[in-house]
């Protein structure tokens, strides 16, 4: 039987979608929250994911550890995370056990946000940031976003700054909470063998009571470019490298071409900077990509590499870059689309992605695409598309940073 898109609206406001597919072996359901860190205010920034850890804490009625118990005694493969732009819960099970995974989900998406909790939570989150000062990578990456945004909220640090978390208090995350987890700002979407009246009637009974609160957004794009800086680590052996310009918005048809001019670049085999200095021993990693945002979106090429060569490869990089629209080739684009289109179908056969990809395009747009728009929007892509797209967004740098040992 195919594959059935379903859509329905409770009275407050709360959207629940599915991708309805008979003849799947199982079934998924996610709460997706359009907030994250650009959703905050910079003295509670990472208050977003933080919010996310206190989710699993339980709720008046359900303490974490019963909660973990009964998504366990499911057999659910459930998570959550928190991106710059939502925030997600989710549950993966055999299709007999979506009712209950359902009630978990909606049951735990009141939580009680106790302050004992909070307080041992706050350290959770500070250790996370620390740890993650060790990844030379993720050092890079923040500093750039943070300076090439300009103070806008696109460029806040998803687990936040060590000073936002530890001034935090209980009160600002529930006041946070009550504001951006309602009704009119969640999506609840589904994907593979369910009911979806049934789905609809439980979402009702554990989600029916949550309220509206027209939780806003500003989309529109920010100033952006920083120019060229320097960070300096005593604990730092390879010198990385790193450089950002901008890209189309989520919401633009030209994002599909963005993303095959990326993978073009940078992607991890068969790229222009894989050929240019995995290849050739200039450099050991080496990767470019392309991130929509809601009304903005960003490039970046990346290079990780011996100190003494980073010029060296920093020009190998920009090369690649300035020639990148006139060296493709319709064979590149056979190519990619071919391997983009496989990648997409393998995607549509697991419930828990399809779950995750019409969740996210509803959260961000507000409608539904079926894979097969999906795919022709990306084989329609052509060389003249790509040549527009170069000259409406200009393939330069303008943030660019690096990361060196210290001197």
């Amino acid at each position: 039987m195919p594959v059935t898109f379903q859509h329905s609206t409770l009275p407050s406001g709360l959207t629940i979608i599915a991708e309805v597919d008979p003849d799947a072996d199982s079934a998924a359901c996610g709460f997706f929250v359009k907030t994250g860190a650009r959703d905050e205010a910079r003295a509670l920034m990472g208050v977003s994911h933080f919010l996310e850890h206190m989710m699993f804490k339980g709720t008046a009625d359900i303490t974490a550890e019963d909660l973990n118990r009964r998504f366990d005694q499911m057999g659910a493969r459930n998570n959550a995370y928190t991106s710059g732009e939502m925030t997600c819960f989710y549950a993966h099970v055999l299709p007999e056990r979506l009712p209950a995974a359902v009630e978990l989900l909606g049951r735990m998406m009141r939580p009680a946000l106790r302050e004992e909790d909070f307080g041992r939570e706050k350290q959770v989150i500070l250790e996370e940031i620390a740890m993650y000062k060790d990844e030379p990578n993720w050092v890079l990456s923040e500093e750039a976003v943070d300076r090439h945004y300009r103070g806008h909220p696109l460029g806040y640090r998803v687990l936040g700054l060590p000073e936002t978390i530890q001034a935090m208090t209980a009160q600002q995350m529930k006041d946070y909470f009550e504001q951006r987890y309602s009704a009119d700002n969640t999506v609840v979407a589904f994907a593979g063998r369910l009911d979806f009246a049934a789905a609809v009637s439980a979402v009702g009974r554990w989600c029916g009571s949550w309220t509206p609160t027209r939780a806003q957004r500003q989309s529109v794009r920010p100033a952006t470019g920083a120019g060229p800086f320097e960070m300096r680590d005593a604990k730092v052996s390879r010198a990385y490298v790193l450089g950002l310009w901008p890209g189309p918005g989520m919401e633009d048809p030209r994002r599909y071409a963005a993303m095959l001019l990326s993978q073009v670049l940078g992607a991890s085999d068969n790229s222009r900077l894989h050929w240019a200095l995995i290849e050739t021993g200039l450099a050991e990693e080496a990767a470019a990509g392309y991130d929509p945002h809601d009304g903005a979106g960003d490039f970046f090429a990346f290079a990780a590499c011996d100190p003494e060569r980073v010029d060296e490869v920093w020009s190998v990089i920009r090369r690649e870059i300035s020639g990148l629209v006139d060296s493709i080739t319709e064979d590149d684009l056979i190519r990619l689309r071919n391997k983009l289109a496989t990648a997409v179908t393998l995607g549509a056969e697991r419930p828990s992605d399809c779950m995750q990809r019409i969740g996210r395009y509803w959260t961000y747009l507000g409608r539904y695409a079926t894979l097969e728009e999906e795919l022709a929007r990306i084989t329609a892509v052509t060389r003249a598309d790509l040549a527009a797209l170069a000259a409406e967004f200009p393939p330069e740098p303008t943030t660019i940073g690096r990361l060196l040992p210290a001197a």
